[in-house]
């Protein structure tokens, strides 16, 4: 939970207020939620040689990816692909995602097409994000 907070109020931060990226990523997280979530789901974790995570992903049984975050220093090394890799090989079918505004480019280089732009609402405030397919 901490990388993936970390990781919305560095990597983000060019594209979503303070404000959102409090709504988005809250200091204060349910720990029991999450857990269940990731135990629910096809979940990678991506490890340093010291065994600190450095980024993980999560895909659920009907296709949808729906976690993807990388530490901020470990961007552009090819965690994320190679995460990604690893949770589209898992996928029996189309690939689903909703992909922040600064994750867009990285999906459309993989292939995944912008079906939808769209507005979510987490902790009052309003983001916009993509909803992406692919294959």
């Amino acid at each position: 939970m901490q990388l993936f907070r970390n990781t919305v109020h560095t990597v983000n931060a060019g594209d979503y207020s303070p404000e959102q990226l409090d709504a988005w990523a809250p200091e204060n997280m349910d720990a029991a939620q999450w857990n269940h979530s990731l135990m629910e789901h096809f979940t990678v974790v991506a490890v340093d040689d010291d065994g600190k995570i450095i980024g993980f992903g999560d895909i659920d049984a009907a296709v949808y990816l729906d976690r993807l975050f990388v530490h901020a220093m470990h961007q552009g090394q090819g965690i994320a692909s190679a995460i990604c890799d690893q949770l589209e090989k898992s996928a029996a079918g189309t690939v689903t995602t909703h992909a922040s505004v600064t994750a867009r480019l990285f999906f459309e280089g993989r292939g995944y097409r912008v079906i939808r732009q769209q507005t979510v609402w987490r902790n009052g405030l309003s983001l916009t994000n993509f909803v992406m397919k692919k294959g």
